[in-house]
């Protein structure tokens, strides 16, 4: 039942769950030259999938010893468990690391588990536990924090960021090259990407921007908020927020943005989680009524609110909500979208930022994929596929000498359509110019509309 890819450079993974997150996965890797077994129990999905992918898959019970069998565990590389309950997908990776020579990943989303992780990862010997909701959530809490951002990637343990805005009209920076930018207003920043018109572009020094641009520019934290006060943009974090919703996503968004001495009230229909989220969230205002009622959302104060986030499970409850909230309030609005696969329609509504756990998910599942298909030489600390994946942003830690290190970056001939956003050296972050140059030790973030990058001399061309 089971062959090897013929790609000596592909890993055998088996993947547990053909949900959401599964999907993703297998779109992916499937790209990226892996061989993909999949196992699930409801065989209208296993067929959906097979069809569509060149992959094989088992209908059956993934933490069944002898389903795994059937699916070779014994000669893959990694098993990843992203089915809908937790105790499974520890079970599946508890089994897998009995049988077979490999490594683990698994999906947990319960509270009651996520603060264990680290005891369960090292006891169980798994590789990884991934949490989508707390993931979402913190990339939520990030946007919140820097309110006039449409995306916040955080690198270097969050001392670093890659942050995406659109250029308004009028702006002090439209109709302005970046060698300006960079020489007048802002040399500690650096201009990565562009989106004009759908295209993505990794500009050269004497690229215009234009208003209506979407640029993704790297700097420090400090850095970022002051090139964008500088600018004109404003940089306070939000001083409340609304949330739809009362599920394990607005748990863990309410306790972030709390922590940040944000004010948080919550709108849930169902009377027991409102009551579970009070014990649990004793700061928050929780309202037990209907989130979907206008009269409700009005006399709860959605018109002053100053952010807004709908986490109803539904994603075209999520998107009206959002609609209705920029049509009534000035409240920065965040939308989280779980399974559509409208994304041209999405693009065209204004929809504020938009994030999908799924994609968070499965970025650091392939980040860990690849570095694991990597030689030594540098591991991939942190992925972010930006600008609807047409565009990549790669952090890299270096580990030893190699043809891209010790050499100034001006002689290095790194590939077309790749930037090198920032060093990271023991904290300090560098916005490099032609004569910084990488060591060892330190970890690189690169930015490029190349895909499938795994090791830091891959930017060669």
């Amino acid at each position: 039942m089971f062959r090897h890819n013929n790609d000596k450079d592909g890993l055998n993974i088996i993947i547990v769950g053909c949900g959401k997150v599964g999907r993703a996965l297998v779109e992916q890797l499937s790209k990226e030259g892996h061989y993909i077994t999949i196992i699930d129990k409801n065989s209208e999905k296993i067929q959906n999938l097979t069809n569509l992918y060149d992959i094989m898959g088992i209908v059956g019970n993934g933490a069944s010893y002898s389903v795994q069998m059937e699916a070779g565990i014994e000669d893959a590389d990694l098993i990843i468990s992203v089915t809908d309950s937790d105790e499974l997908n520890l079970l599946c990776c508890t089994v897998a690391k009995q049988v077979g020579d490999c490594s683990a990943i698994a999906r947990v989303r319960t509270p009651d588990y996520s603060k264990e992780v680290s005891y369960l990862r090292d006891k169980l010997g798994l590789a990884m536990i991934i949490n989508p909701e707390l993931e979402a959530a913190k990339e939520t809490a990030r946007i919140l924090y820097l309110p006039t951002a449409l995306e916040v990637n955080s690198f270097a343990h969050g001392q670093a960021e890659l942050i995406k805005i659109k250029v308004p009209e009028g702006n002090t920076i439209d109709g302005m090259t970046i060698a300006h930018l960079g020489r007048k207003i802002a040399p500690n920043i650096l201009i990565c990407a562009v989106e004009r018109d759908g295209d993505v572009t990794i500009p050269a020094g004497d690229y215009t921007i234009q208003r209506g641009d979407i640029i993704s520019f790297a700097a420090s934290r400090k850095v970022a908020k002051q090139f964008l006060e500088d600018i004109g943009f404003k940089t306070n974090q939000v001083g409340n927020t609304m949330i739809i919703g009362g599920g394990k996503s607005t748990y863990y968004l309410a306790k972030l943005l709390m922590n940040m001495g944000i004010e948080v009230k919550i709108i849930e229909s169902n009377r027991q989680k409102c009551e579970e989220l009070s014990i649990l969230l004793p700061k928050a205002i929780i309202i037990n009524g209907d989130g979907t009622d206008e009269e409700l959302l009005k006399e709860e104060g959605i018109e002053t609110a100053e952010s807004f986030v709908p986490l109803t499970g539904i994603d075209e409850e999520n998107v009206m909500l959002t609609l209705y909230a920029r049509k009534v309030s000035k409240a920065k609005v965040i939308t989280k979208i779980n399974r559509m696969t409208f994304k041209t329609v999405l693009n065209d509504l204004d929809l504020g930022s938009v994030i999908y756990p799924r994609y968070i998910t499965s970025e650091a599942i392939v980040a860990y994929v690849r570095a694991k298909r990597a030689s030594r030489g540098s591991d991939i600390e942190t992925l972010y596929h930006i600008f609807d994946s047409k565009a990549e942003a790669i952090e890299f830690r270096i580990r030893e000498e190699s043809s891209v290190t010790d050499v100034c970056l001006a002689n290095l001939s790194l590939k077309k359509n790749l930037l090198i956003a920032f060093i990271n050296r023991n904290g300090k972050i560098i916005i490099p110019s032609g004569n910084d140059c990488i060591r060892v030790g330190d970890t690189v973030t690169i930015v490029t509309t190349h895909t499938g990058l795994k090791d830091i001399r891959d930017i060669l061309s």
